[in-house]
């Protein structure tokens, strides 16, 4: 069984969306350690409420912040300090989808990242969405990950954008699992024709 990290280039690049997919594609146990605001229609929730299959466990937050910011700051409102060594992978016999929180180097305290909680044996997917900057990004975030050893591939989430994506993929040289579109909607039976999509490239 495999534990795979989902992780952005920045916010609201489709992490979430991706991470339904996989964990919909691998029946997968699903947990976000860090939510920070929108407690009450979190990411837990919404992944939850886009897959179909009856397998998925879903995984408590380790720290559930009140307020939709970086984590060390949503914390710091909280009146709490994050401590990584309270943020323990859960038990499981499945694969495990874990989400991460905006980019690999938004801070979790003064000294740790989301950088810090991605353990080496993790198969890391890395989001991609295209924006003035994002080619910057996207290598950046690529180039971190393969210099710490990780096994890295890439999903372009939001409409083609084909000079962006070719020089990723000639830059980096990464694994493209596939594109999550620009949909109007989505629904479990979208999440269902992505996670089939996609599943064999995972």
């Amino acid at each position: 069984m495999s534990n795979y990290f989902i992780t952005g280039i920045s916010t609201e690049v489709g992490k979430t969306i991706a991470s339904a997919i996989i964990t919909e594609a691998l029946e997968a146990d699903y947990w976000k350690p860090i939510q920070a605001g929108d407690l009450t229609h979190s990411d837990s929730h919404k992944v939850k409420e886009l897959i179909s299959n009856k397998k998925s466990v879903f995984h408590k937050n380790s720290y559930a912040l009140q307020t939709p910011m970086s984590p060390h700051a949503s914390a710091e409102i909280d009146n709490i300090t994050i401590d990584v060594n309270n943020i323990i992978e859960p038990k499981t016999e499945n694969h495990l989808v874990i989400e991460g929180a905006g980019g690999l180097l938004v801070p979790l305290n003064n000294e740790h990242t989301i950088l810090d909680l991605i353990q080496p044996n993790y198969k890391v997917i890395v989001v991609s969405r295209h924006y003035l900057g994002s080619i910057n990004h996207t290598l950046l975030t690529l180039k971190l990950l393969k210099e710490k050893g990780f096994d890295v591939s890439l999903i372009f989430s939001g409409n083609e954008h084909k000079t962006t994506e070719d020089i990723i993929k000639k830059m980096s040289g990464i694994t493209i699992i596939g594109r999550i579109e620009e949909e109007p909607y989505f629904d479990k039976n979208v999440i269902k024709e992505y996670a089939d999509l996609f599943r064999n490239k995972l």
